[in-house]
């Protein structure tokens, strides 16, 4: 189906919002059915708005109003609805990841927004959610199965104390890591899976492709068909466990990228800004301390235009 006109996709934000945030007195339900059976470009137009409603849907029910009311310009605002909308996004990875927060519910274990959570896994190896993650947990007689459902988790194996030592696997949309006597964390992307691992190796097993090892200082982007894109990593990468980012001549873009990932609301860094290195520790548990750090410390300025409406912006 074609891309849906840039008008149809801020119809649909429109109403997405409305929906979300608006009083239920406000909200002409016959209108938005009526505007939904237009066609399948309206349909369409919805199943986007839907699929990244994840952004405006870390806020607090009742502050989406506020947020949009407290932009002082329309520019502002055309831009939370394109983000709403997906302007410019792939197609519907739509139905999918809107579906996300639901499986999220009913997970076995789960993290809020700016949330890390460690427990202890029946084998006693130790298990790490990051900020808004979940994971199922299936022990049987014959595999130890974690299935991550979105965000990040850190895993730590120990010798399995079964008669006969069963795989941990971690499984997800596509494909899984087995792990071999090891540290490791999994990560879901957009539309891929990143893996890091910190001790020993893994093994990743796409569904459509061979399997390949991955050792101990080497990380991996990989998607049903194989791996995509691979790197050395080092232990820096694991301080979120410990609530800090440490970066290492790190662009901008991507810093502010990772606090927006602990903080509700929406975090930006202006295109004119993202190119900027950081290197040193910036806090993720209080992600304000850490933007003020960065204003102290670089040429920007850091704009909070409200509470849940904030933009890492070039100084003067």
């Amino acid at each position: 189906m074609p891309q849906p006109p840039a008008d149809l996709l801020e119809e649909a934000a429109d109403w997405a919002l409305a929906i979300r945030y608006g009083a239920e007195a406000e909200i002409d339900r016959a209108a938005f059915e009526r505007w939904l059976a237009r066609g399948p470009q309206h349909v369409e137009a919805w199943e986007r708005a839907q699929a990244v409603f994840q952004t405006f849907g870390r806020l607090p029910r009742g502050l989406g109003r506020q947020v949009l009311h407290g932009m002082d310009r329309q520019a502002d605002r055309r831009r939370a609805l394109g983000l709403l909308a997906g302007l410019a996004l792939a197609p519907a990875a739509g139905a999918a990841a809107w579906q996300q927060p639901w499986r999220k519910w009913r997970a076995d274990v789960a993290t809020a927004v700016g949330e890390r959570r460690t427990l202890a896994l029946p084998d006693r190896s130790e298990l790490v959610l990051n900020t808004d993650s979940a994971a199922d947990i299936a022990f049987t007689p014959d595999e130890r199965r974690i299935r991550l459902l979105s965000g990040e988790i850190m895993v730590t194996t120990r010798p399995d104390p079964a008669p006969v030592p069963r795989p941990l696997l971690v499984a997800t949309a596509v494909g899984e890591v087995r792990a071999l006597g090891t540290r490791f964390s999994v990560r879901q992307l957009d539309d891929q899976i990143r893996v890091s691992v910190f001790r020993h190796a893994v093994e990743i097993r796409p569904l459509n492709a061979p399997p390949q090892r991955l050792a101990a200082g080497e990380q991996a982007d990989f998607g049903a068909e194989g791996i995509r894109h691979a790197a050395p990593v080092d232990d820096s990468a694991a301080t979120w466990e410990r609530g800090m980012l440490l970066a290492q001549d790190m662009r901008l873009g991507d810093v502010v990228a990772e606090l927006a990932r602990h903080r509700h609301g929406v975090l930006r860094c202006d295109p004119e800004a993202a190119g900027i290195l950081v290197s040193g520790a910036i806090s993720l548990t209080d992600t304000d301390a850490g933007l003020d750090l960065l204003a102290r410390t670089l040429p920007v300025r850091v704009q909070r235009r409200t509470p849940w409406w904030v933009v890492v912006a070039p100084r003067g």
